[in-house]
């Protein structure tokens, strides 16, 4: 962004008028950011394929590695967001991620299985499942996009400002 002035006066004019916008203009900022990776990561997601249940209860029943199946996915589909924006540290963040459960109820889940759990399974393999990664890979591939886009969100909430 290039912000032109004439003389102290118009400077002092353009602080005074940004003074306190700071924190609503990253607001708008990171929250466009951030929707812009979190559509990304919702497209890698589902494009991962997903298998029934059955095939997964016949893997582990012959000490198979199970795979993404239907019902967790719809589950990290449902349980995705973007958290309120925090500052902290002289930082403003907000977090996308998964929250809540599936409908897959185990002995060890009876309310289903947490979808941050099967996300990270997903993403980063465990002992039953082998990684599909799809966080990072959309991370990467939008960060360019994210960043141009808080850029034009910035300019233009400040341009609004100095029109007054």
């Amino acid at each position: 962004m290039k912000i032109e002035y004439k003389g102290a006066d118009q400077y002092l004019i353009m602080l005074s008028q940004m003074q306190g916008k700071t924190r609503s203009v990253a607001g708008k900022a990171i929250y466009a950011a951030a929707n812009i990776v979190a559509d990304a990561i919702k497209a890698d997601l589902r494009a991962l394929p997903a298998v029934s249940e059955k095939y997964n209860l016949s893997a582990y029943k012959t000490g198979g590695k199970s795979k993404l199946s239907e019902k967790q996915k719809q589950g990290l589909l449902d349980g995705f967001g973007i958290a309120k924006m925090e500052y902290k540290d002289g930082f403003y963040n907000v977090k996308a991620g998964f929250d809540g459960y599936n409908d897959i109820s185990t002995d060890s889940y009876p309310k289903g299985q947490p979808n941050p759990l099967i996300a990270r399974c997903v993403e980063n393999g465990s002992s039953y499942m082998d990684a599909t990664p799809f966080v990072k890979p959309a991370v990467n591939k939008s960060r360019k996009a994210a960043i141009a886009e808080m850029q034009r969100v910035i300019d233009e909430e400040y341009e609004k400002l100095m029109k007054g």
